[in-house]
């Protein structure tokens, strides 16, 4: 009965939906999404996030520096960059090198680092977070991802990347949203909202179980935790917030 409901209410929601996906087919949606939708959107939800999960980004960053090199110096990749979100939170003088496959975020990028002078940022590289080859092997301390798994098109590609340009012992540090309980109502709404939802984010899943992809990947240690992120009326309220160490 429910998977009937499920089929159902998809259906009904993909009708809703029909002029975005007519949009996609004339090749008009993607182009204006990437390059105007997306990025002011994104803009607009991070500030609200980072207010909502404020206590656990400081929380989760706290360490970073436990991760410096002998030395004492801090390199921080991170992964699906966007707009810089997460500078604030990043120790200060380590240095930074951003990827983002998506060139279009750059005016939220400049803005969030003239915000955030007590980083050192060394690059902007525009690849995707499967394909890091412009970083050489075992040569940064720390890798991000906040809010970028769920769009990746191979997730263990990713973890792949991530354990390679990771040195010995760095840390590779998290926050997602992931698939609710699959009992759950949370869950049943997620399988609805899911086709036009990939469409409307720029390819976000909203059933992806990551913890699953990130316990596979071949980490030494994995600090993990499960929390319900306060964005009413959404289905990306289950989230994964944690590190794993290489």
């Amino acid at each position: 009965m429910a998977e009937v409901m499920v089929l159902f209410l998809t259906l009904c929601f993909q009708l809703l939906a029909l002029p975005l996906y007519v949009l996609s087919y004339l090749g008009i949606w993607e182009p204006f999404c990437k390059k105007i939708f997306f990025p002011f959107f994104l803009e607009q939800f991070t500030a609200s996030y980072n207010r909502k999960v404020l206590r656990q980004k400081q929380d989760l960053f706290r360490n970073m520096m436990d991760f410096a090199d002998p030395s004492g110096k801090l390199t921080v990749l991170e992964i699906g960059t966007g707009t810089g979100s997460n500078f604030q939170f990043f120790p200060a003088n380590c240095r930074v090198i951003c990827t983002d496959p998506n060139p279009h975020f750059q005016k939220g990028l400049a803005k969030s680092i003239a915000q955030n002078q007590h980083l050192q940022y060394e690059q902007f590289i525009m690849t995707s977070a499967e394909d890091l080859g412009q970083v050489a092997n075992a040569s940064v301390d720390v890798v991000v991802s906040t809010l970028v798994l769920c769009s990746v098109k191979n997730v263990e590609a990713v973890l792949r990347e991530v354990n390679r340009v990771l040195k010995s012992g760095g840390a590779f540090y998290f926050l997602e949203h992931v698939a609710a309980d699959r009992s759950s109502w949370g869950f049943f709404w997620q399988q609805v909202y899911s086709p036009p939802w990939k469409l409307l984010f720029d390819g976000c899943f909203l059933t992806r179980e990551t913890s699953a992809d990130i316990e596979k990947a071949n980490f030494s240690e994995i600090k993990l935790q499960h929390i319900h992120v306060p964005l009413p009326w959404t289905p990306v309220r289950p989230h994964i917030i944690g590190y794993a160490v290489k």
